[in-house]
């Protein structure tokens, strides 16, 4: 028996979200000495929280990288002819299309793109189509693609043409003689010795390129600005009450410091200087005692930005002592705040994600929606985390997964609002934590979408990573 004894070198802490956020996708982090103890069966040595180490001491650095697994990201752009199909209707020839499977392992197939219907005609041109590659072939470009040719019923009985098979290898050559395909009917062949086929399928054109992801704009310089909005209208009641969704107690957060937490602490990775905005409204504020809806957590407002996500929620905890919960709850001034620094920088090096976090029903709703029209034009996105127990219909209406926003006659040029009820995701107990992981999950899940959305109607492709000097850095 051999017992194999390892030094320990050192260890060091960090989420992917900063490895991505960094620059290149490269993060450097310190090694630090922890205390070694041996693993419980005697394998290898561990970290441990004992004597015997000297915490904190520094052992060289330690580089991490972070790679996107480009598989299958490519999207083809295919068109088809055919000509001389079957005639199927009585009283006219037939209303062509076609309908493409993705053979399975096991050998089943399944459906992954239907053409349009080109009515009464024989020879059919249809429409050209884009399709993920790996939809089309799972990443296997030897894998077969069966395609069916069908004539278009209004009862939706159709009738089958034909059908042929390909690969994506084939298509991938283009127009030329491989990719005419003969449409064969298997029953017509079996009936009829003359029977050679019922038509042909020609394609026309094969383009592919490579599909641009999230991580693509982060790894290439596109950076997060992050800016909060905190609701301080009366509604949430005396934050010097327990019931009060302000409530500061010494023993646990409350409702609107979970939930900034939960977001914040995801986001901030991609935030390279890691200072937020954060904004109040509602409220009186001092010195005199005006209304505002856009004053600075911090109390200066040339540079609301605040250090980390620990520097908000302290700004915030200071703010509750100073400002008086008042109303009404307009959310219009902190949207249009956000858009103006979105607007000064439209080249897709920024994007702006503006975090909402409300108890109540809008009082503002018309000048909200103008605003978030405007700003579906900029790099920004708009999270609403919905606290409380309060109706939240006018914030599922800004939410436009279902029907998109307009105003003034104008529709939003894309979905930029995401809303979450923070109750949904709030279970106490030993399942709290959980829950707060799921709600940052939902908050922010279709922020990559909306940058991207943004990134491809402005024609913004990401920038470049320069490739990695083979240099190794000296000790």
């Amino acid at each position: 028996m051999f017992l194999i004894l390892q030094d320990f070198l050192g260890q060091a802490f960090c989420t992917l979200g900063e490895i991505v956020g960094s620059a290149g996708s490269r993060l450097e982090k310190p090694l630090t000495m922890g205390t070694v103890t041996m693993h419980p069966r005697g394998r290898r040595p561990t970290p441990a929280a004992s004597n015997g180490g000297i915490l904190g001491k520094k052992c060289g650095t330690i580089i991490l990288l972070a790679e996107e697994l480009g598989n299958c990201r490519d999207v083809a752009t295919l068109q088809f002819c055919a000509n001389k199909l079957d005639k199927k209707d009585f009283f006219g020839k037939s209303d062509p299309f076609m309908v493409f499977y993705r053979s399975n392992e096991d050998g089943t197939f399944t459906i992954c793109h239907k053409t349009e219907v080109v009515r009464n005609t024989l020879n059919p041109v249809w429409a050209a189509f884009a399709i993920p590659v790996r939809a089309l072939c799972n990443g296997d470009h030897d894998r077969a693609i069966k395609v069916e040719v069908y004539d278009w019923d209004r009862d939706g009985s159709h009738d089958f043409i034909g059908e042929f098979t390909t690969s994506y290898r084939e298509l991938a050559r283009g127009q030329s003689h491989f990719n005419v395909y003969e449409v064969v009917n298997p029953r017509k062949k079996m009936k009829k010795k003359k029977y050679l086929n019922s038509g042909t399928v020609t394609l026309l054109s094969f383009t592919v390129e490579a599909e641009h992801t999230f991580l693509d704009y982060i790894r290439g310089g596109t950076q997060l600005n992050f800016t909060v909005a905190i609701d301080f209208t009366a509604s949430n009641g005396n934050p010097s009450q327990p019931t009060s969704l302000h409530y500061l107690s010494p023993f646990q957060l409350n409702a609107y410091s979970l939930a900034l937490r939960a977001v914040g602490d995801i986001i901030q990775d991609y935030d390279s200087d890691k200072m937020f905005p954060a904004l109040g409204f509602g409220a009186k504020v001092p010195p005199d005692g005006h209304v505002s809806h856009e004053f600075p957590l911090n109390g200066d407002a040339s540079n609301p930005a605040c250090c980390g996500i620990a520097g908000v929620l302290e700004a915030y905890q200071r703010s509750l002592r100073r400002v008086q919960l008042y109303g009404p709850t307009n959310f219009a001034p902190v949207v249009n705040h956000v858009a103006r620094s979105a607007a000064m920088v439209l080249d897709g090096s920024q994007y702006f994600v503006l975090l909402i976090i409300t108890d109540g029903v809008i009082s503002d709703m018309a000048q909200t929606k103008e605003a978030i029209v405007n700003a579906a034009k900029l790099p920004m996105s708009i999270i609403i985390v919905g606290v409380g127990q309060a109706e939240f219909d006018a914030m599922v209406e800004l939410d436009g997964d279902d029907i998109r926003i307009s105003s003034r006659g104008k529709v939003a040029e894309r979905d930029i609002v995401q809303f979450v009820p923070f109750r949904d995701y709030m279970s106490g107990g030993p399942g709290a934590g959980l829950s707060m992981a799921g709600l940052a999950r939902e908050v922010l899940a279709e922020i990559p979408d909306q940058l991207l959305s943004y990134m491809k109607a402005r024609g913004i492709k990401p920038t470049p990573i320069p490739p990695m000097s083979s240099e190794t850095p000296p000790p």
